[in-house]
Formats: C-alpha cells, sequence, structure tokens
C-alpha cells in the first residue's frame, strides 16, 4: 500500500513537469520498445536465416554495443554545439536506416553495417535526451524525475520483446516496424519538441572535451561510477554461468530477467524516494554500491541450488534502483550545469570502456570459480570507496561553477 501510495505521488509530481519533461520520459518508453522489439531476435536470426558462426554473431553484438558506447561522447558534444533536437531526430533518422539495412542484409557486410548504424543512432539521441530531461527539471527533483525515466525505459524494455513474439520468425517484418515506429519517435519529436540552439555553438568543438578533462572530480566520479556499468553488465556474463553450475536451465534465465524487470517497474520509484527520504543522496547512492557488491558476495558464499542466483539479482537491482537516479542527478552539479550532453556522453563512453575492458576480464575469472565473485564483489565496493572520498571532499554539494 505504502509503495503503491509512493508511485502515486511521484507520478503526480510527474504530471506538473513540463511538457518537454514529459515528452522526453515517453519517449524513453517508446524508444526501448522499437529497438527490443528487434534486437532480443538479432541473434537468433545471424544463426538460424543466415547461419552465422557463433563467434560472428558475438563480434556483432560486440560491435553494436561498442558503436553506441564508444561514441556517446561525441553525441553529447554535438548537443551541446547544435542543441538536442538536431540530435535526436538524426537519431531516429539513423536508427530507422539501421533497422532498414537489417532487415534486408543478406551477408555479413550488410548486418554489420545495419547494427553499427544502429548503435550509432543511440548514440545520438541518448546524451540528447538525458541532457534535456536534466535541463528541464529542478535540481532537487531530478533524481525523482530520473527515476521514472528509468521505470519508463523498463517499460518499454519488457514491451518490446513481448510485441516481436507477435513476430516471432520474421524478423524481417520486425525490422520494418520498429523503423515506422522510429519514423514516428522523429516526427512526434520534430512537431513537439521546441528547437533551443546550442549553449555552446560558438566555442570550438573540442573545447568541450578539454573542459571535461579538466574537472578532475569529474573524472574520479565517472571511473567509480563506472564500477556499477561493469557489475550491472554481469547479469549478461556472470548469471548464467551460476544458472550452468547449478544446472538451472535456460527458462531460470529468462525468469530472473523477468524478476529484473519487475523489481524495477514495481520498486524503482518507492525505493528511490525511500533512499532520498532516509538515507540521503549520497548515502543511496553509496548504499547502492554496497548492496551490489553484496549481490556478488552471495554468489560467492554458494548458496544451495538458485537462491544464489535469486539473491544475486535482487540485491544488484535493488542497489541500481537506489544508486543510478542519485548519480544521474549528480551530473549537472559536478559539471557546474555546463556542457550536459557532453558530461553525459563522457559519462556512458567511460562506462562502455570499462564494461568492454571488464568484461573480457570477468570472462576469464570466471573459469575460476568462486574467486571470480569474491573479485567481483570487490569492484562495486572499491567503487563506493572513491564515492565516499568524494562526498568527503565535499565534491557532491551543488555549486554554480564545474569543479576542477
Amino acid at each position: 500500500m505504502g509503495a503503491a501510495l509512493e508511485r502515486a505521488r511521484m507520478l503526480g509530481r510527474l504530471s506538473s513537469l513540463s511538457p518537454v519533461a514529459r515528452l522526453l520520459v515517453g519517449s524513453q518508453l517508446l524508444f526501448n520498445i522499437g529497438f527490443y522489439l528487434v534486437i532480443p531476435y538479432l541473434a537468433g536470426h545471424l544463426a538460424g536465416d543466415l547461419g552465422l558462426a557463433g563467434w560472428v554473431i558475438g563480434l556483432v553484438l560486440g560491435l553494436r554495443t561498442f558503436s553506441q558506447q564508444g561514441l556517446f561522447v561525441v553525441g553529447g558534444t554535438l548537443t551541446d554545439r547544435f542543441g538536442p533536437k538536431p540530435s535526436i531526430l538524426a537519431g531516429c533518422a539513423v536508427r530507422v536506416a539501421g533497422f532498414a539495412v537489417l532487415a534486408f542484409a543478406s551477408s555479413l557486410p550488410g548486418v554489420l553495417a545495419g547494427v553499427v548504424l544502429v548503435g550509432v543512432a543511440g548514440a545520438l539521441f541518448s546524451p540528447a535526451v538525458e541532457a534535456s530531461l536534466a535541463r528541464e527539471t529542478q535540481p532537487d527533483r531530478r533524481a525523482d524525475v530520473f527515476s521514472v525515466f528509468a521505470v519508463s525505459g523498463e517499460i518499454g524494455a519488457v514491451t518490446g520483446p513481448l510485441l516481436g513474439v507477435v513476430l516471432a520468425g520474421q524478423f524481417r517484418a520486425a525490422c520494418l516496424v520498429g523503423a515506422a515506429l522510429f519514423t514516428a519517435i522523429g516526427m512526434l519529436h520534430a512537431r513537439f519538441l521546441p528547437r533551443t540552439p546550442g549553449e555552446h555553438r560558438a566555442e570550438p568543438v573540442l573545447e568541450g572535451w578539454r573542459e571535461v578533462l579538466r574537472n578532475k572530480t569529474f573524472l574520479v566520479f565517472a571511473a567509480g561510477y563506472s564500477a556499477y556499468l561493469v557489475s550491472y553488465n554481469q547479469l549478461y556474463l556472470a548469471l548464467p554461468v551460476e544458472l550452468n553450475r547449478v544446472a538451472a536451465g535456460p527458462r531460470s534465465l529468462g525468469l530472473l530477467f523477468a524478476l529484473a524487470s519487475a523489481l524495477i517497474i514495481c520498486c524503482q520509484l518507492p525505493v528511490s524516494a525511500f533512499g532520498r527520504r532516509v538515507l540521503g543522496r549520497t548515502g543511496a547512492l553509496i548504499g547502492g554500491f554496497v548492496l551490489i557488491g553484496l549481490a556478488f558476495a552471495v554468489v560467492a558464499a554458494r548458496p544451495p541450488g538458485v537462491s544464489g542466483a535469486v539473491a544475486f539479482v535482487v540485491l544488484l537491482v535493488v542497489g541500481q534502483m537506489l544508486a543510478v537516479p542519485q548519480a544521474k542527478e549528480l551530473v549537472p552539479a559536478l559539471a557546474g550545469e555546463r556542457r550536459l550532453g557532453t558530461y553525459f556522453g563522457v559519462l556512458a563512453t567511460a562506462g562502455g570502456v570499462a564494461v568492454l575492458v571488464g568484461s573480457t576480464a570477468s570472462g576469464a575469472l570466471l573459469e575460476h570459480g568462486r574467486v571470480a565473485w569474491v573479485l567481483l564483489a570487490l569492484l562495486p565496493l572499491a567503487g563506493a570507496c572513491v564515492l565516499a572520498a568524494l562526498a568527503r571532499s565535499g565534491a557532491f554539494s551543488e555549486t554554480p561553477k564545474g569543479r576542477k
């Protein structure tokens, strides 16, 4: 009852947001529906329809992720220079092109071109949406709004694959439906998203990158935050290994992913509000990282059956729900309310590089059983220590100027 009441209160506050902020939150739902309508079925299409080898499929999926995460900083820089609307519209157009290429690709080069376009599209519109949402929201409400933003995206991430089931075995049709949806999203933003000029359009393009690199506090923050991204990625790497160890079938993995989505949809708003109200912003941020560390420690203790995997998912997701909205709220403060596109882009790119390196290392570590989970538990705890040190130094106090 209390959780439902809290959700009602926070959704009521959402209704008081500006029309642009509501558009951005709603568009996250549509973005994820269109994306997850197609991408979860890509590997099956590559293997079954095109007959590609497993390592090639891994290369394709990795290239899609890297082409998005690695270019977030570029999308953020373009947002600061030209404003969010051109970046969002360009991202929608590139996503439409990517899905169209995938729909008709019958060979590896075409597939590679399609997945790169799909990834680049996300790199264009995601930093623009996050920066715009931060701009449209009062500083003391950003954590709440980013919580609703996360719920909206998660609903889309659940809805997309369910719609994809209707088109099961018809990958081309799914791609074309996804392309049509992104066309509609682009038209929606073209009509209702105001065109605001880039705040740094008169400055050299690389000046934003130099400003971020001079902001040592933010770089340390980004390094600490990357520990969360590497840890959360273990849902796709370490969790299947654990389920295989306890001889749980593939159905268990699907059920645990469903559990993670259900937790975010049902609990993100009350958990975020509880963290802010009871623990405070810094306490919720650091506490979230500690819970993520405990998630790995539980599996390292080798509880019976799938109980360790269930506890891992619950603790990891609750830790995420506590930490991420607070971290997103801190970015504008650490940036001094300047160049938000570039700062959000750098944060995502740093995380993408960390995930690339961390996934390679953890993939090798997981061959050593329990010791891997112990070492993985230390990573978010190290991130918590970094963030705690920044908090003690006063770095998280709001200031009108970017910290150096």
